[in-house]
């Protein structure tokens, strides 16, 4: 099987032909057939970067197979700011917002910040409240609720706000479809700033400025950042004018790069592809939050229990939850006032009610998803090939809906889309797979007039629909997405970056992983396979959740975790194994757990040596 199959200098690795399955596995426990991640054209790259920068062949091969050039290695491994953040100018729009906020901060004239409920949403906000706060300009954060106002601007809250005295509102992670809502501030007098980073048409609001690098007539190429990364580059461009301006003389500017633990959270938070300047900003991002200076950030990682140096995993699975809570099912301005706090003791309250709040969450959720797993089954059951699952309930939680469908495309490997429907209108969020751009579809049918308001990007988008146009929507969905969805799901496959043994999954292996992260949506983690390790053993653990100790056949041993796998075949086949030998897929992370450093396999699949494809 494969004619090509070398040993990594570090890690006991191992390569596969492009064209036949890894190690012959067509088709795991899970249904998927095994495919090497590297692609045949990008071989001689990978020796290439081995042998220029003096590193194994096995990070040779996994810094190829993300489509690292050559020369741009070193910058790939330590990714800076400096390196990877170009001109703010280049962003339509940059320079005039830039130039209205200096001018706001020179005035000290009140600013109010009108941000989204999500994680995004709130470190947008509170980034730019702090930038504010710094050159002492009165700015207020105004997060609309989930439940009765919706996403976006509206126009009670815009004259809300200039009643309060705002003279300059800025949009954050909203507003690029709000026509009718910001086109109320004109009648104020009051000029708006959107930056925002969601899809947009050609039309745009009719406002003093529009910063989006997504907007149709923006040539970035920065369209993959996050809400919270448009607005640093904001704060770079209007600290620069300011500079220009004189206004620093005997004044401290503000340390922007401090600022980037909040960056950090909103670009992992809000998965956009960690490629470029957003690994940048997560990169230093994490290196500033291990300083604890945000005390917002610190009350909530302290009331978390996390004990270890922050990772992308701590900031999405168990920071951004609590955040997002808020905004979900309790105050949506607790994030941002979180983010934005100064006073210790606040922040510690704050930290402590998202937790509760959070709690509470994971157990409206978990009814919520077991009747949407039964209505999905029933979905694909009648029909194996529907494209999406659609499903809705009058019970369900509008701030929930997001996570379900989340809980929905891990199950099924498709596109789901959940309603909360209330009378006559039903507020949806919609998940999507890596090949099909939500934000794309949901936009056309807006312009179809299927929806009432529409919106977001290719993995995640919302929507507000009547009853009256549900079977048109379906109908449209289907026509839509049947392209994408069937090349999709045609062939699951799992990519697998190299085979290792037991013995090469070392510390020194983890160290030099590491560095090719952080990883997630865009750059994603490393996985191998360990071939025809042993199951020695195997237990349930937790909630659902397997522990299992593999061997090698030179006797060295890793322990595993397969989490949510009781049950499941993955969990059914670790368990039945007997001492058997299986091939074993996952990706590798450290184990710190009371103060020891080893390294442990999270396994995702599964496959029998005996059912595989032969060598040709």
């Amino acid at each position: 099987m494969g004619a090509v199959r070398k040993r990594a200098r570090d890690a006991g690795a191992m390569t596969e032909t492009a064209d036949a399955p890894f190690l012959g596995v067509a088709s795991s426990v899970r249904g998927f057939a095994w495919r090497e991640r590297l692609p045949s054209d990008r071989r001689a790259t990978a020796l290439a970067i081995s042998q220029r920068h003096g590193i194994s062949d096995l990070m040779g091969r996994v810094l190829a197979a993300r489509n690292v050039a050559l020369d741009d290695v070193p910058v790939f491994l330590d990714p800076t700011v400096k390196a990877l953040m170009p001109d703010p100018s280049t962003v339509r729009d940059m320079d005039k917002a830039a130039e209205r906020l200096a001018d706001a901060i020179v005035a000290r004239t009140p600013v109010a910040v009108f941000g989204d409920y999500d994680v995004d949403g709130a470190s947008a906000s509170a980034l730019l409240a702090r930038f504010l706060a710094h050159h002492d300009t009165p700015a207020r954060i105004y997060i609309p609720d989930r439940i009765f106002e919706g996403y976006g601007p509206n126009a009670a809250a815009i004259e809300t706000l200039v009643k309060e005295g705002a003279k300059l509102i800025v949009t954050v992670d909203c507003g690029t479809t709000s026509f009718d809502a910001l086109a109320s501030a004109k009648k104020f007098a009051t000029d708006v700033i959107v930056v925002d980073h969601h899809q947009a048409d050609e039309r745009l609001p009719d406002v003093y400025a529009v910063v989006n690098p997504n907007r149709q007539d923006d040539v970035s190429g920065l369209g993959d950042l996050c809400a919270a990364g448009v607005v640093f580059m904001v704060l770079v461009a209007t600290t620069r004018v300011l500079r220009g301006r004189g206004h620093y003389k005997g004044a401290r500017e503000p340390n922007l790069l401090g600022e980037l633990d909040i960056v950090a959270l909103a670009t992992v938070a809000d998965v956009v592809p960690l490629k470029g300047l957003n690994r940048a900003y997560v990169t230093k991002g994490l290196a500033v939050m291990r300083e604890r200076g945000n005390v917002g950030l610190t009350a909530l990682t302290d009331t978390a229990g996390l004990t270890q140096p922050p990772t992308p995993y701590h900031l999405g699975f168990i920071l951004g939850p609590r955040i997002n809570a808020g905004g979900r099912i309790g105050d949506a301005a607790l994030g941002a006032r979180l983010l934005s706090a100064e006073d210790a003791l606040d922040a510690q309250r704050i930290a402590e009610t998202l937790d509760r709040l959070n709690k509470e969450r994971k157990q409206i959720e978990a009814g919520m998803l077991e009747e949407a797993i039964a209505a999905a089954d029933r979905q694909v059951t009648d029909d194996p090939d529907r494209v999406m699952i659609v499903v809705g309930a009058e019970t369900w939680h509008k701030g929930i809906v997001g996570l379900v469908a989340s809980r929905l495309v891990e199950r099924f490997g498709r596109p789901a889309c959940v309603i909360a429907w209330e009378g006559n209108s039903g507020t949806g969020s919609l998940r999507s797979i890596a090949g099909v751009d939500l934000g794309a579809v949901v936009r056309a049918a807006v312009a179809a007039g299927l929806l009432v308001k529409g919106g977001g990007h290719a993995m995640a988008a919302g929507l507000t629909v009547s009853r009256d146009a549900f079977a048109p929507l379906q109908a449209f969905l289907k026509t839509e997405m049947s392209s994408a969805g069937t090349i999709v799901r045609a062939a699951p496959s799992l990519d697998i970056d190299a085979a290792i043994v037991a013995s090469g999954a070392t510390t020194e292996l983890m160290a030099l992983l590491e560095k090719a992260g952080p990883y997630g949506q865009g750059n994603p983690q490393p996985r191998f396979v360990l071939p025809a390790h042993r199951v020695r053993f195997a237990k349930e653990v937790g909630e659902a959740h397997l522990r299992v100790m593999l061997e090698g056949g030179d006797g060295a041993r890793i322990d595993a975790i397969a989490f949510r796998a009781k049950g499941q075949p993955l969990g059914d086949a670790l368990l039945a194994a007997g001492g058997m030998p299986l091939h074993v897929a996952g990706h590798l992370k450290r184990d710190t757990w009371g103060g020891r450093d080893r390294v442990e396999l999270t396994i995702e699949d599964v496959a029998d040596p005996r059912k595989c494809q032969p060598s040709p």
